[in-house]
């Protein structure tokens, strides 16, 4: 039994080391100094298309929040959200938007429905907060 083995084991070697030389023998031989290669470098056609030119417009800025509303980033995603209930639910990277609905929402996992992130806002003084439970 333990013949076999040793014979499989050393055919399996001798299979990657001839493999290993094959590949060694298809190479390319014919390495190129720095000459060459400065040479090949400077031969660039002469009817290349130009450099684009530089933009002078500004660009635009990112999205913000209306006044009275915030943004709360949960594991799930980022939540935002004002007095009167959740505005958008935007998800992270492996989660989707499950459910969202008033003052709750609720994010699930792409790949395992069962890892849930669920959020509810509450308000104090006139002031939004999201409140994260996860829920595997």
């Amino acid at each position: 039994m333990a013949a076999g083995w040793m014979t499989a084991a050393v055919l399996a070697v001798l299979v990657g080391v001839l493999g290993i030389g094959l590949v060694g023998l298809t190479g390319r031989d014919d390495t190129m100094s720095e000459a060459d290669v400065q040479r090949a470098l400077t031969q660039v056609p002469s009817d290349s298309a130009p450099a684009p030119a530089p933009t002078t417009s500004r660009p635009s800025p990112a999205a913000s929040v209306d006044a009275g509303e915030s943004s709360f980033r949960t594991r799930g995603g980022i939540v935002v959200a004002d007095c009167d209930g959740i505005v958008s639910m935007a998800p992270a990277r492996g989660f989707a938007v499950h459910e969202q609905n008033g003052r709750e929402g609720e994010f699930r996992g792409v790949r395992d429905r069962h890892d849930r992130v669920k959020v509810q806002l509450i308000c104090d003084a006139g002031v939004p907060r999201v409140i994260e439970r996860d829920e595997d």
